[in-house]
C-alpha cells in the first residue's frame, strides 16, 4: 500500500534495457493536475546513465467522503492502492458495541 508521489523504488529495478546499468534514476517531465477534485501526477522514470525512458509513473490523490485516496500506477514502482481516514478516529477501526 506504498504510494509514491515522488522517487523510485528500486529494488524493483534490475538494470536497464539500453546501457545495462543499474543506477539511480532521474524524474523528468513531471506534471501534475486537477481533475474533478483529483490530483495527478505524472512523471517519467530516467536512467541516469543513457537518458533511456524506463517507465511513466502516475500517482492520483482524492478525498472521497471521510477518507483520502492514495493510487499509483508503475511499471518500475509497481501498483498501488491505499486509503487513510481523515476522522480522528477511523471508522473501519471501531468495534461494534452491542
Amino acid at each position: 500500500n506504498t504510494c509514491l508521489e515522488n522517487g523510485s523504488f528500486l529494488l524493483n529495478f534490475t538494470g536497464c534495457a539500453v546501457c545495462s546499468k543499474r543506477d539511480f534514476m532521474l524524474i523528468t517531465n513531471k506534471s501534475l493536475k486537477e481533475e474533478d477534485g483529483e490530483e495527478i501526477v505524472t512523471y517519467d522514470h530516467l536512467c541516469k546513465n543513457c537518458h533511456h525512458v524506463v517507465a511513466r509513473h502516475e500517482y492520483t490523490f482524492s478525498i472521497m467522503d471521510e477518507f483520502q485516496e492514495y493510487t499509483m500506477l508503475c511499471l518500475l514502482c509497481g501498483k498501488a492502492e491505499d486509503t487513510i481516514s481523515i476522522l480522528p478516529d477511523d471508522p473501519r477501526q471501531m468495534t461494534l458495541l452491542f
